[in-house]
């Protein structure tokens, strides 16, 4: 093997070595009765979200392909979390990295990416992220990532540590070890493709649902069995959503899909600060919210068990956004009816 890609398996081995799991921790919600709501937080990675596993099975992926050399340029096409991780690895390996995104993606983001020596090239919607990227990776000689298309091939999903191991590894000593559901959004569709073949690979009776935001086709796709549908809408819930079906995005593995709409995701993580002291962004409370859904039908139908689904990072980056009444009331609306449905559960 080429002595540099050796290295930086190495390199990339070892900063797993030195990472612990992350926490699966389990809300206290007043009203819920036999049902359990746990998360995992993903947001307390180095690089402080879910997307960190993945850019770290995407540079392992790239390297044991062959495709990646000491002088490699790296572009991606992200709305800013993968771009954060994978910002990271390739400083860790010492390669140029650019990210193409949408010019709303939240500064904070930004911010990070520039921090671990990245750059960002912006396009003015997510439908224009993939052409950019590859246009780039010709002009610089560069390799696209492109997490949508090698999401669900570049993680192990029969084990190894992946998200759908940890979960029921820790789920193990709770009243009811088995999930009855996973619940996660889909933004390359990878870590659902995980959770699906995972739970089917060791036999779980273990439901998997994807929650979807408004403006993203996964869910019309996967109920009209319609794999190329597109629109020219950007999620406005940032990580999660597409304009077009994505190769990662497996609905073979998933059980049922749900619509969320997106004043119901911020009024979620507003609402779940007060219940837990922590921010958390966008997508956790797509998550949440369809999780607190199948939770209200299973105590409808007089069923017991636990609900697992993720935190996918943290709200600190989203201060201007999420976190900003004056920007949810002008970019998402209205949030009141659904934070009252919320204050039921309390």
């Amino acid at each position: 093997m080429n002595l540099w890609v050796s290295e930086a398996v190495r390199k990339i081995e070892a900063d797993y070595q030195r990472s612990t799991d992350t926490h699966l921790f389990k809300l206290e919600i007043p009203k819920l009765k036999n049902v359990d709501i746990y998360l995992k937080d993903e947001s307390t990675h180095p690089t402080g979200s879910l997307k960190h596993r993945l850019a770290r099975s995407l540079f392992l992926y790239a390297l044991c392909n062959g495709k990646l050399s000491d002088m490699t340029t790296i572009i991606e096409a992200s709305s800013g979390s993968t771009a954060v991780s994978e910002a990271y690895f390739a400083r860790m390996l010492g390669l140029p990295f650019i990210a193409v995104m949408p010019r709303s993606t939240a500064q904070s983001k930004i911010d990070k990416i520039t921090l671990f020596g990245g750059q960002c090239h912006f396009v003015d919607n997510a439908p224009q992220m993939h052409d950019a990227a590859v246009t780039l990776a010709e002009q610089t000689g560069g390799y696209f990532m492109n997490q949508f298309m090698f999401a669900e091939r570049a993680t192990d999903w029969r084990g190894n540590n992946n998200i759908a191991e940890s979960i029921f590894l820790q789920m193990k000593k709770e009243p009811y070890p088995i999930p009855h559901t996973l619940v996660m959004s889909a933004g390359t569709g990878g870590t659902s493709a995980t959770l699906g073949r995972y739970i089917r690979y060791r036999g779980f009776d273990t439901r998997l649902i994807v929650v979807d935001p408004e403006n993203s086709v996964f869910y019309d796709s996967f109920v009209q069995k319609e794999p190329d549908l597109r629109n020219n809408f950007s999620s406005r819930i940032e990580g999660i959503g597409r304009p077009q079906v994505e190769k990662s995005f497996q609905p073979d593995v998933i059980d049922a899909m749900m619509k969320v709409p997106d004043a119901a995701s911020v009024a979620t993580i507003l609402w779940l600060e007060k219940l837990i002291g922590r921010k958390a962004g966008a997508s956790t409370g797509t998550n949440l919210w369809g999780a607190l859904s199948v939770a209200r039908d299973m105590m409808r139908e007089g069923k017991s068990g636990s609900i697992v689904s993720i935190m996918c990072d943290s709200g600190d980056r989203y201060m201007d956004t999420y976190y900003n009444s004056d920007w949810v009331r002008d970019s998402i609306g209205e949030t009141c009816n659904y934070t009252d449905e919320l204050n039921r559960w309390l």
